[in-house]
């Protein structure tokens, strides 16, 4: 692996470790993230979170490298090869306290960023009326999507959808354009043909050529079940997933999880994001801050390490 750093009016290119040791690694650590997070409550201290420290450090010399040192301060931005897309980058000690998004390419980044200058230029000047909040929960989830009543009631107008009338039709004319979409329900990614990933809805699963049918993407979309956020790689570094194929449409920012999480350690965590995000923080510091407050036990500790920003943030 070759880590380029970009930043300051400078692209330095610094070794890493091995592909296959990445590999390895990254899959080892999304085992423990979903081991602490179906295992019992436990103090965010002890063998398990020693463990999974310790493997953060080892991810981070293995994808890093000496290129954690030049950093500097503000946001990161990620861009890894198709076959590290799933990485639990929250995990990494240097990238904990950052705000941080991925992104599947350089030109998607950039198209995202675009896409929420632009909106918020257009809010800035009156231009738009800004559309609600959009809150769905889908069937079979352990918690019953129990964060949604709690964010309705401080979404003023939001329109909610759940329990029976969360179906694909109402649900895709819901997130056309939305400005904020926030979906429970469960994800399943299909390795075998990404392109049938889908969401768990009351009528059956939503998938992504589903979701290509949309006029626009959402602006800000978080998906707070399974790992909805995992992709392919198909052909060069190309990303083909339910999570990637919304930034071509529009959506600049996306949190979504890339391991399995468990539905009633989630809720406390989405509440603490939305509550960053109505006071202005950007979907990834919103989403590092969640994490802070929310960090009571082990499995609280490993839900928040299990979720990704991609887009712009």
């Amino acid at each position: 692996l070759h880590v380029l750093v970009c930043g300051s009016g400078k692209v330095r290119r610094f070794a890493a470790g091995t592909a296959e040791q990445a590999t390895r690694d990254v899959r080892f650590a999304r085992f423990m993230l979903r081991r602490l997070a179906y295992g019992p409550s436990v103090p965010p201290t002890g063998e398990a979170h020693d463990r999974l420290t310790r493997m953060g450090g080892a991810l981070e010399r293995v994808l890093l490298g000496e290129a954690c040192e030049h950093l500097g301060d503000g946001d990161v931005i990620v861009v890894p090869p198709g076959q590290l897309q799933a990485v639990p980058w929250g995990l990494l000690p240097r990238l904990r306290s950052r705000a941080l998004s991925v992104a599947p390419s350089a030109a998607s980044w950039l198209r995202a960023r675009r896409v929420g200058a632009d909106i918020r230029a257009a809010a800035a000047g009156h231009n738009a009326t800004a559309s609600p909040v959009v809150l769905i929960r889908g069937p079979g989830l352990a918690s019953r999507g129990a964060e949604v009543p709690q964010l309705a009631a401080e979404y003023s107008g939001a329109v909610v959808l759940g329990d029976g009338t969360a179906t694909a039709a109402r649900v895709l004319s819901a997130i056309d354009g939305a400005r904020l979409v926030h979906i429970a329900a469960h994800g399943t990614f299909r390795a075998d043909s990404p392109l049938f990933s889908a969401l768990q809805l009351d009528d059956g699963p939503l998938t992504v050529y589903d979701l290509e049918r949309l006029r626009r993407g959402p602006h800000h979309l978080v998906l707070s079940s399974c790992n909805s956020g995992v992709t392919a790689p198909a052909g060069a570094d190309e990303v083909l997933g339910l999570a990637s194929s919304l930034i071509p449409l529009g959506t600049a920012g996306i949190v979504a999880s890339v391991v399995p999480v468990n539905d009633v350690a989630v809720v406390p965590l989405m509440v603490a994001l939305h509550r960053e995000l109505r006071g202005g923080a950007s979907l990834a510091k919103a989403l590092r801050d969640a994490r802070r407050a929310s960090e009571s036990d082990a499995m609280a500790l490993a839900t928040g390490w299990s979720f990704i920003c991609l887009g712009a943030g």
